[in-house]
């Protein structure tokens, strides 16, 4: 069967990084039919999930996670509760709900709505994580897959992190291409910034809270692998304030006519920031993560 992801567009940017030397290319994730990267590994778990026997999804995520496990088992004919937390706006619930998928409200944040949706899996109601699952990592790295079949290779990859999904996945998709030399940079708001704090204080470490209005970067803690990857290949973590990285959404909408989320304008503010190594780099990769929480009236 034909994978539930597309394959989505690799850009060249003349406007954003414009004072680096090298080339920037964009991998657009945002025109993913779920509107985030989510849907890569998601949908690659979940139709895996399907195939071993599952017969319903449960999932805990108030944004792009729950949005894409519902489309996910729309379009493969599998039932979905999303567990969210009681801070998950109502356009998210709209949009999950939209899918098909059952919206259940449970507990003020996502460890809450976590637990009740582990309370609900079983044998054949199969959980789908977040971003903590080695299923979701290797769809992920199709989007590597995808740049190296462009004939694009980059010398450095810019990202945001979350839970670190994405991270693991990028990772994974390097290291199958041969390229397990290329830097990632991890990059993160100011509040929602477990892995650079986790590797300031040489292990993982739990934020009290996620303070950033990027809400999707909004793991207190990111997985296992993720801080084990940020080892163990070439990994520079970075912190952006939460006005850069929103200035970086409007930069985008301005010069690429794509509006997206401040987790995703995190990794355009790091590219706009510069310096080593993406200073030295003749190639630089961006995703576009993209997201549901877009909003055209956040300035601060």
């Amino acid at each position: 069967m034909d994978a539930i992801h597309i394959k989505t567009p690799l850009i060249e940017s003349l406007a954003i990084g414009k004072d680096l030397p090298g080339r920037v290319w964009l991998k657009m994730e945002a025109l993913q039919p779920s509107g985030s990267f989510k849907l890569r590994g998601i949908g690659f778990a979940c139709r895996r999930y399907a195939e071993d026997g599952a017969t319903a999804f449960v999932s805990s995520s108030g944004g792009n996670a729950g949005l894409a496990v519902a489309h996910a088992g729309r379009r493969l004919g599998v039932p979905v509760t999303v567990v969210v937390p009681e801070s998950t706006t109502e356009r998210a619930k709209e949009l999950i709900a939209a899918e098909g998928a059952q919206v259940k409200v449970i507990g003020r944040d996502w460890a809450a709505a976590h637990a009740h949706a582990l309370e609900l899996a079983g044998d054949r109601v199969a959980y789908v994580h977040p971003f903590d699952d080695p299923l979701i990592w290797e769809g992920h790295a199709t989007l590597i897959d995808e740049v190296a079949d462009s004939g694009v290779v980059p010398d450095a990859v810019v990202l945001s992190v979350g839970g670190g999904g994405l991270l693991c996945g990028v990772v994974e998709g390097l290291r199958r291409q041969g390229w397990g030399h290329v830097p990632v940079i991890a990059v993160e708001t100011a509040g929602a910034d477990s892995l650079a704090q986790s590797l300031a204080a040489g292990e993982p470490v739990e934020l009290d809270a996620i303070t950033s209005v990027a809400t999707s970067l909004g793991a207190r803690r990111v997985a296992d692998r993720t801080y084990e990857l940020a080892q163990e290949h070439p990994v520079e973590s970075r912190v952006v304030s939460d006005r850069a990285a929103i200035e970086a959404c409007h930069r985008l909408l301005r010069e690429h006519r794509l509006l997206t989320e401040p987790a995703c304008g995190a990794a355009i503010a790091a590219v706009e920031q510069g310096g080593e190594p993406l200073s030295a780099c003749g190639q630089i990769l961006v995703i576009v993560c993209g997201g549901v929480g877009v909003d055209l009236d956040r300035r601060s």
